[in-house]
């Protein structure tokens, strides 16, 4: 307490007020000396009030955060750095008002300091992480709009951070996966969820899609409903590749890319659910190749292998687009379809049988494509599928007595 300035001391309770506040507070002078600091403001700065008193406060003011000018009132608070009395750098949320005279003149400065040290460390490392994240990271507002992008999501989906922060995000979704991206945001906006994930095409800036996993979470405001946005984002285009790569080996003869057993029984599955749906017949075709041992046993297996191949080729080609050709076997060979009647049944085997009939040329060598062709149909959704295979199978064998028989007949 400065003698010089009775009027402080004038007041008993204005002063048991000021030194018993849990809130850091100074009264300074014009020019910017620490007139009196209360209890709280020498702890959070580790000095006595006896050091502080009559100290500039530029003196305990972080170089890079001096007034240049000298104190001057800011009600709307200033953020700044105090280095204590151990040297440690603290940071402040600082107000400054006037103590005016009768006339309205200036004659103190009351500065209320609050810590924010660890406020602002948090909001530092959120910067950084965000800033530094090997993946994307995005701060969204409710209607789906960027507000902060960081490098990285840039980097992935080829615009600067001036572009992406002028779009929402369905400016560069596919259309074909706008729908389940809203509906997130939807779930986000209204509370439903906390978090949500979503994978989608987004289009890069030169055309080509690319597949991110999304997550997604709300922050919420001061009335605990949601505010913004927080997502990440990662392309996961080779990872679907890689997956769907899988699928397809799970699903298809590895030596053909044919269907295969397990694939085949779906399709028998679905093809009978839709005949309960409407006319027309599900009809099985099964051939059964005659000449690949003797085949593997004069050129080899990889020549055998390679007509496996051209006999799937054959098959493909006398099929319709959505009918499925499968291999189950060493030789045996599937199609299933779904057709009008009997008659389109029969004619499918025909075309099946003519193409696997016929001359084709492995690896410059001239073979005769030589199978034996059966098939069955139903209207029946009823009927099980192992069912309706076993009866294309005993009519294929049929087919094959008849043209050893053919043969034997004919020498």
């Amino acid at each position: 307490m400065f003698p010089s300035e009775p009027n402080f001391a004038a007041s008993v309770p204005w002063q048991r007020v000021f030194d018993q506040a849990e809130a850091a507070m100074a009264i300074i002078d014009m020019q910017g000396r620490y007139l009196y600091v209360n209890a709280a403001l020498c702890r959070m700065l580790g000095y006595r009030r006896e050091e502080l008193e009559g100290l500039d406060y530029r003196n305990v003011t972080h170089p890079e955060d001096v007034d240049p000018e000298g104190p001057a009132e800011s009600p709307e608070a200033l953020e700044k750095r105090y280095i204590r009395s151990d040297g440690s750098v603290i940071w402040a949320l600082v107000v400054r008002s006037f103590i005016r005279d009768e006339d309205g003149g200036a004659l103190y400065y009351l500065s209320q300091i609050q810590d924010i040290t660890r406020r602002r460390e948090a909001e530092l490392l959120w910067q950084r992480s965000f800033a530094n994240a090997p993946i994307g990271m995005a701060v969204l507002d409710l209607k789906g709009a960027w507000t902060a992008v960081n490098d990285t999501l840039c980097n992935m989906l080829g615009y600067s951070r001036e572009e992406m922060l002028s779009m929402s995000f369905s400016d560069i979704t596919y259309e074909d996966d706008e729908e389940q991206g809203m509906a997130a945001l939807a779930d986000l906006v209204s509370g439903e969820v906390d978090s949500a994930s979503v994978e989608k095409r987004y289009r890069h800036r030169e055309g080509h899609p690319i597949w991110m996993l999304i997550r997604a979470t709300t922050v919420p405001g001061a009335d605990g409903t949601p505010a913004y946005v927080v997502s990440q984002y990662e392309d996961i285009g080779e990872q679907r590749l890689v997956d769907a790569h899988l699928a397809h080996l799970a699903l298809h003869d590895p030596l053909t890319g044919l269907a295969n057993r397990a694939l085949l029984a779906d399709r028998l599955d679905h093809g009978l659910q839709q005949l309960a749906r409407g006319d027309g017949v599900l009809a099985v075709v099964l051939a059964d190749l005659d000449q690949l041992k003797p085949v593997n046993d004069r050129f080899g297996h990889a020549l055998g292998d390679q007509l496996l191949i051209a006999t799937a080729r054959e098959l493909q080609l006398a099929v319709r687009a959505g009918d499925t050709v499968a291999r189950i076997g060493g030789d045996e060979f599937v199609v299933v379809s779904l057709l009008r009647d009997e008659a389109a049944a029969q004619a499918l085997r025909e075309r099946v049988e003519r193409h696997l009939n016929a001359e084709v040329v492995v690896n410059g060598i001239r073979i005769r494509l030589c199978a034996s062709v059966g098939h069955a149909a139903t209207a029946d959704p009823a009927l099980a599928p192992d069912m309706l295979l076993h009866a294309a199978d005993r009519d294929m064998y049929v087919s094959k007595r008849r043209r050893r028989e053919a043969r034997g007949g004919s020498r």
